[in-house]
């Protein structure tokens, strides 16, 4: 298993710098690397016991592959795959599948670093990634979307090296157990990058523009599996540090109310479903234990949001209403909505189950106006009007993304089945059932708009300043 980790981390990076060589297998390519990732992760499951590989010495590379990073890998692989099949027939060059694959194969990293240093490296690597295919369109709105992003991620992750030096500075080595010996500084300065890197709270405000704002497929990429690259980690010094578990689900639960206030009012498709973007990644925090299921399941849901948001006839809600969609493109933005509201028969169900079941007492009301909140959000998409038309089916590619997103939706109900139980099923559907009533009674004729200042690029850095400070009492505290 060692050695086969080392070639499946190499493979995409072998096979990306490779592609030119034969641009006209580059969908082949990419889909056999998000496949050979699949497979990997069934490996992982198979295997149960955790792996832990140390390269080199405490300067080198330190890895741990477990059920955790299991769940993200598969999600990587599963998001990947389906964002070739949706692209596999429109006039994306060989340069796209080439950092595509390496964006798999970067994040894929990060889900298996356990040394600050590699982790660093990896979500370097994703920056610039990331930024190409933000780029990719080559229009002056993209490549300074691009650029904002990049510009933001870089400068957080200065503060995160000069963590992972104090860190080094204390223990003489890099891995993250040393954080447990580090100063109070070390902890709030990897924090910070972290929470910016994952879209965290205040410091991830950079998400909806870019989110929003990236081709289809881009954004199906950054929501589904990207912004998780900073959220896993945190999610590991919250298992591995009892005294820094309080601290994550505090950003949890800051996170969830944070997104879904901003998404509740959102008039924007796609701004509605970034700022839902960051209220879920802060159901992965509140409750670290299960974190990997939840990931799971939203990076399935968003990705096939994301890309149906493509296929709407407008982005604004109001336009929605007037120019009905597709029968079929109503059924699969549905089954997607149905399922990160936490219905039953869908992997959000038991996802939403299992995380309230791993919450502290503080956390419930919090959560449970979240879950409420994202009823309400999503039942501005459910209550859409649909229409049959001719050629209504569309692409072919766009089906069977959504067969690989949709399908594991359903298929995932195995990872929690003990969840359908009846007290279990009515909770969630009167979550649904009171966030539907309050859409029609009160959200569906409000027409409030929240100020978009904190999103602005001159504040995002000021912004990351303040919860730099924040958290430096707060690991103090």
């Amino acid at each position: 298993m060692s050695y086969l980790t080392i070639v499946w981390v190499a493979l995409p990076f072998l096979i990306g710098f490779s592609i030119y060589l034969l641009p006209r297998l580059a969908q082949f390519l990419a889909l056999g690397v998000a496949l050979v990732s699949a497979g990997y992760a069934g490996l992982i499951f198979a295997q149960r016991s955790p792996l832990s590989l140390q390269l080199l010495d405490h300067f080198g590379v330190t890895l741990t592959v477990d059920a955790l990073s299991g769940f993200f890998i598969l999600t990587n692989a599963l998001v990947t795959a389906a964002v070739v099949f949706y692209c596999w027939h429109s006039d994306r060059s060989a340069f796209f599948y080439m950092q595509a694959i390496l964006l798999h194969g970067s994040v894929n990293a990060t889900f298996i670093c356990a040394d600050f240093i590699s982790l660093y490296v990896a979500l370097e690597v994703i920056s610039i990634t990331a930024f190409l295919l933000m780029a990719y369109p080559r229009s002056d709105r993209a490549i300074w979307v691009g650029l904002r992003y990049l510009f933001v991620s870089n400068t957080a992750m200065l503060f995160y090296l000069v963590g992972a030096a104090l860190v080094y500075q204390a223990n003489h080595s890099f891995a993250f157990a040393g954080l447990e010996n580090a100063p109070p500084e070390a902890i709030a300065l990897i924090f910070l990058g972290l929470l910016a890197k994952g879209g965290i709270f205040v410091s991830g405000l950079w998400l909806p523009l870019t989110h929003s704002e990236s081709e289809t497929p881009v954004s199906a990429l950054l929501s589904g599996v990207v912004v998780k690259a900073g959220v896993l980690p945190l999610v590991r010094c919250a298992l591995l540090f009892e005294t820094l578990d309080p601290l994550v689900r505090m950003f949890g639960v800051g996170t969830a109310l944070l997104g879904v206030g901003y998404a509740v009012f959102e008039k924007d498709t796609k701004r509605m479903l970034a700022f839902h973007t960051i209220s879920q990644l802060g159901f992965i925090l509140a409750a670290p234990e299960v974190g990997g299921f939840y990931a799971l399941t939203h990076g399935l849901v968003k990705a096939a949001l994301f890309l149906i948001a493509g296929a709407l006839p407008s982005r604004s809600f109001k336009d929605l209403h007037h120019q009905p969609m597709p029968t079929p493109i109503w059924v699969a933005l549905v089954i997607a909505s149905f399922s990160i509201s936490g219905f039953p028969l869908l992997s959000g169900f038991g996802a939403k189950v299992l995380t309230m079941k791993n919450l502290v007492p503080w956390q419930v009301i919090g959560m449970n106006v979240a879950a409420w909140g994202t009823a309400i959000s999503f039942a501005k998409f459910i209550f859409l009007p649909f229409v049959s038309k001719p050629g209504q089916w569309g692409k072919a590619g766009f089906w069977l993304a959504m067969a690989v997103l949709l399908g594991g939706l359903v298929v995932a109900n195995v990872v929690y089945y003990d969840a359908y139980s009846l007290t279990n099923v009515i909770k969630p559907l009167a979550t649904i059932g009171l966030g539907w009533l309050a859409y029609f009674l009160l959200f569906r004729r409000v027409a409030f708009k929240l100020p978009r200042l904190l999103e602005q690029f001159d504040h995002l850095i000021g912004v990351m300043s303040l919860i730099g400070v924040g958290l430096f009492w707060l690991v103090l505290a």
